[in-house]
């Protein structure tokens, strides 16, 4: 007699809830506040109704007069409601990196950067007596670290900095959460024991879909705080009166494809080897061309009909426009209309902006000069040559021709399928002309106090090497979730770096890095000893490349190559590769 081998439950969203603290009268209490006392449950499904996202999507959090909530730069993916005391966003002028628990970083001048050479510690991973003190994490009701930073003069910050108050029931951070870009403003406690509650996205991704008023003030707030500011990076939109932008505005949509989570697959993926998940269609080839779509964060690709399946022709980032020349052509065709050339599809996590072919036709078009208007489009059969140029995909080229080099299709999907068009500061490796001598490396090491950081290692395609250094990306889901900021966007020049004094080693910045290009260090002395906390366990530190943040002369690794074997290159676009192909 054999016996049933026992059933496992699929993993549910609600098995790891937001927080183990909050009680069946932390919900009740919620209930009876706005604006969940005015959303109707019976709206709610019966998989996650009201009261259980309150239960495992949401938090109470307590903050001491002065302490940071957000800070200006961060990226997150929770928002917030004051539910008691108040909230002081700083306005203008930002506050310092110091204030806020970064580093303020100092260019070196020439003697310091060559004195360096011989005062930089025997011993590795050596630090400095001046980062040691760190910051004091506290226990939470669950015995968690919370980490607290509290602002040691507000009277100052209020008389240099133009502040508001967010009173009981504001909403702040949804933005942020939802789309995924960084905080627009430090926030911190205005009174002693402000009380918010903290929504993580998917909670708040619910309470938008299924309550109407919420999802209207959330539109209302995103029109007002970010969609002007994004249209108005749009070339085809600079023409356009006040009054026609606002319209253009009024009828623009904002949609979200893709896993907010991907990096989590994306790592299982990339140790298993298996393929990429099936991506998210936004438009397809052969479609009429309905509207235009605006990639506001994240990335999609632009791909292809060729045989069988679909080449890559392209990916388009932050800005980037999908479908104007097809809507423009059939405007000023309308005898010889044409389909969409190419399909849109979303990679990782993507927030578009979408405006009817409609709005298009009625108030961009005939205001655009005649010289500034695309080309007149082939129809699409006529164009699917794989040896063709194309035009209408946003620099999109097949086969990658740009400037006389050649991206061919295995390099395009190479970089495609391990994401490494994220990076604005790739380090590729040309290992035809790389003699492994490490002079890069050691460059790296002296510039570090004696501590490399990067490994000359990583995926290869034919001839060319992604080494494994910090690609400094244009969607650094590294910063999400560091609970100091001491991951951030250095002022400079939007480098992402480490400030190792507000560093507690929680390893989140590690975990949450697809590429693995961060890593945990055990701290030691200047006698080399692992400098320990008072429970006894190793200090750890996150390390990766700054891209030399303070040196006049830039990456030291670029510098010291003796062949020109090593570049930083930005595969946000296609121009810079191309260029250093053709070398």
């Amino acid at each position: 007699m054999s016996t049933a081998a026992p059933s496992l439950g699929r993993p549910r969203r609600w098995d790891a809830a937001f927080s183990d603290d909050m009680t069946e009268a932390d919900v009740a209490r919620l209930l009876g506040l706005s604006p969940f006392s005015e959303m109707k449950r019976e709206s709610f499904p019966g998989s996650a109704p009201l009261a259980d996202i309150l239960k495992n999507d949401t938090r109470i959090r307590r903050f001491k007069k002065g302490e940071i909530i957000v800070r200006e730069g961060d990226y997150g993916n929770s928002a917030f409601m004051v539910v008691a005391g108040a909230g002081q966003v700083v306005i203008a002028p930002a506050l310092p990196p110091s204030a806020v628990g970064r580093r303020e970083t100092k260019r070196r001048g020439i003697f310091r950067a060559i004195a360096q050479l011989w005062s930089n510690p025997d011993e590795s991973e050596v630090l400095p007596k001046s980062a040691r003190k760190g910051i004091v994490a506290t226990k939470g009701k669950s015995g968690e670290d919370e980490v607290h930073i509290i602002l040691q003069d507000i009277p100052a910050v209020l008389n240099k900095h133009k502040t508001a108050s967010l009173e009981a029931g504001a909403f702040f951070g949804e933005i942020a959460a939802l789309s995924r870009i960084p905080r627009t403003a430090t926030i911190y406690a205005r009174d002693e024991g402000t009380e918010l509650l903290e929504v993580r996205w998917q909670g708040l991704r619910d309470l938008m879909k299924y309550d109407p008023k919420l999802r209207a003030y959330i539109d209302r707030i995103y029109r007002e705080r970010a969609l002007s500011t994004a249209l108005a990076e749009i070339t085809f939109m600079k023409h356009l009166s006040d009054e026609a932008k606002q319209k253009v505005a009024a009828a623009t949509q904002f949609e979200t494809y893709g896993d907010y989570e991907w990096t989590g697959k994306f790592k299982d993926m990339a140790k298993s080897g298996a393929p990429a998940a099936k991506e998210q269609v936004v438009a397809a080839e052969g479609d009429y061309p309905n509207s235009v779509v605006i990639v506001r964060t994240g990335f999609a690709r632009v791909t292809q009909r060729y045989g069988d399946g679909n080449r890559t022709l392209n990916y388009l980032g932050a800005g980037q426009v999908y479908g104007f020349e097809e809507i423009a052509h059939n405007w000023r065709n309308p005898e010889e209309p044409v389909t969409l050339h190419y399909t849109l599809r979303v990679m990782g996590y993507t927030h578009i902006l979408v405006i009817p072919a409609a709005v298009i036709e009625e108030f961009v078009l005939p205001s655009m000069p005649k010289n500034k208007l695309p080309a007149r489009m082939a129809k699409a059969e006529e164009t699917n040559s794989p040896f063709a140029v194309q035009q209408a995909a946003p620099k999109a080229k097949l086969d990658g021709v740009a400037g006389g080099a050649q991206i061919g299709p295995d390099l395009m999907e190479f970089l495609t399928q391990n994401r490494f068009f994220n990076g604005t500061e790739a380090m590729l490796i040309n290992l035809d002309r790389c003699t492994r001598c490490d002079d890069c490396v050691r460059a790296c090491a002296a510039t570090h106090d004696n501590n490399p950081r990067f490994l000359r290692h990583g995926p290869i395609h034919e001839n060319i090497m992604v080494a494994q250094a910090c690609m400094h990306c244009t969607d650094p889901v590294c910063m999400i979730g560091c609970p100091t900021g001491a991951i951030h966007r250095d002022s400079f020049g939007g480098q992402v770096v480490v400030n190792p004094a507000s560093c507690i080693g929680c390893t989140a910045c590690a975990n949450n890095c697809p590429y693995g290009n961060i890593r945990m260090v055990e701290a030691r002395d200047d006698d080399g000893e692992i400098l320990a906390a008072s429970d006894a366990k190793p200090i750890l530190k996150a390390t990766k490349c700054d891209l030399c943040v303070d040196q006049k002369g830039g990456p030291a690794c670029e510098r010291a190559c003796p062949h020109d074997a090593l570049q930083r290159l930005n595969l946000n676009t296609l121009d810079e590769l191309a260029v250093w192909l053709r070398r």
